[in-house]
């Protein structure tokens, strides 16, 4: 503010006036700032100075608005802080959902360029900004053409089909929320159809067909050799449904077959993880050039060490096998319970609105009443269903997460070899 500039205290009058309101209210009433804006509407004039600053300074709510703005203004406090319990709780199972996911960007990425590659096509071409390439799939698989259309701008309504797919290119895409809406990038996420499509590949046929190898090597910058048994547990229900399937990691040190004294020895739990980790960098890093002498003694050695930490894996499985029934039985428990709660539920209802129907006394049309009388037939008949359902539905959902089979199988074999020898 000047001292010699007159029109400036009318604008600290305004900002005084605002302050007042503000400590009172907790807020900016709209009342007052429509009084405000019309009273400031046709500028500062400096023979109105008098006459303006008076009228500001009397602006004030009535008593009547007064209840009615913190009526409001307490409703919006609640409304606050229930939105921040919300953001709080919100963040704790985003944390929670990260953890048990595990899904790392780095790693993300190596698995679509890896899934491009069993596509006999280039991986994922960093252009800078956090931006990746994909080949045009498109061009040498027509199968390929309608997924990768969802990586093209969305096709305006006027545009022929085959002119938009011309002229719209494959946009780049990014890991990351750019922070901005905008057409010129895609967000690549695990239920992206492209990346739903690449991953398949993993799933479906890893071990069907010639894509994937049984056994890998890796390389890590820890000084001692490792192995892994990876086995795959499979729970099934009835009629072979599949309930619950999970990878189960057997880790133990390497010992050359040549000074070997004893079957391999699993890790315990700290030394597992340090394993696990070790696994997780090595595929992200790639190898170096491994000697043949090397490779040749691990080949020789595969089905020994397969046939000394299976017996672990056998056991390991059966223990994640039980742990992994008790909570099938559970979640049908849980689901069960829910389901008679909604159909006693549904019972009470369907009661009460007939009853309320048999006690009215209201003039109907001829239509009305044939309405009426079919409403009443179907709530009877959706009764007697109820009655039977009941009986039969919680029992059929426990039955559907009852476990019939299971089946323990080592799917990979995974040696982590040390760079320094």
């Amino acid at each position: 503010m000047y001292k010699h500039r007159p029109e400036d205290r009318i604008l600290e009058t305004v900002i005084r006036k605002t302050e007042t309101i503000r400590d009172e209210l907790g807020s900016l009433s709209q009342v007052i700032d429509v009084e405000l804006e019309e009273l400031l509407m046709h500028g500062i004039r400096r023979k109105d100075l008098d006459r303006l600053r008076d009228e500001i300074e009397t602006v004030h709510i009535d008593p009547e608005q007064r209840l009615s703005l913190a009526e409001d203004l307490e409703s919006a406090r609640q409304r606050q802080n229930e939105l921040r319990e919300s953001i709080d709780q919100l963040r704790t199972m985003m944390e929670r959902s990260q953890r048990e996911v595990g899904l790392d960007d780095e790693h993300f990425r190596s698995a679509i360029s890896c899934a491009l590659e069993l596509l006999h096509a280039e991986p994922l071409k960093a252009v800078g900004d956090g931006r990746y390439i994909l080949p045009k799939l498109d061009d040498s698989q027509a199968s390929w053409a309608e997924t990768m259309d969802s990586l093209r701008v969305p096709r305006p309504r006027e545009q022929r089909f085959y002119e938009w797919r011309r002229t719209s290119p494959i946009r780049p895409v990014v890991f990351h929320d750019p922070g901005v809406v905008t057409d010129s990038v895609v967000q690549l996420h695990l239920e992206q159809r492209v990346v739903q499509r690449l991953l398949g590949r993993f799933l479906s046929q890893g071990f069907v067909h010639d894509d994937l190898s049984r056994a890998c090597l890796a390389q890590t910058q820890d000084a001692i050799p490792r192995v892994l048994l990876l086995g795959r547990l499979a729970l099934y229900g009835p009629g072979a449904a599949r309930l619950h399937e999970e990878i189960i990691p057997v880790t133990a040190r390497w010992i050359d077959p040549a000074i070997r004294k004893s079957p391999l020895t699993p890790y315990a739990r700290e030394a597992e993880l340090k394993t696990l980790e070790l696994l997780d960098h090595s595929l992200i890093g790639g190898a170096n050039s491994i000697q043949p002498t090397i490779v040749t003694n691990l080949r020789i050695a595969v089905a020994r060490d397969i046939a000394e930490l299976f017996p672990h894996l056998e056991r390991r499985g059966q223990e994640y096998a039980e742990d992994a029934i008790r909570k099938l039985a559970k979640r049908g428990e849980d689901e069960s319970k829910q389901m008679r709660e909604i159909l006693e539920s549904q019972q009470k209802h369907i009661g009460a609105t007939a009853e309320k129907s048999s006690q009215a006394a209201l003039p109907f049309r001829d239509d009305e009443l044939r309405q009426l009388e079919a409403n009443r037939r179907h709530w009877g008949r959706r009764l007697a269903e109820l009655e039977t359902e009941l009986e039969t539905e919680p029992a059929r959902i426990r039955d559907v997460y009852e476990v019939r089979a299971r089946r323990i199988e080592p799917v990979g074999l995974v040696y982590l070899w040390p760079v320094t020898n």
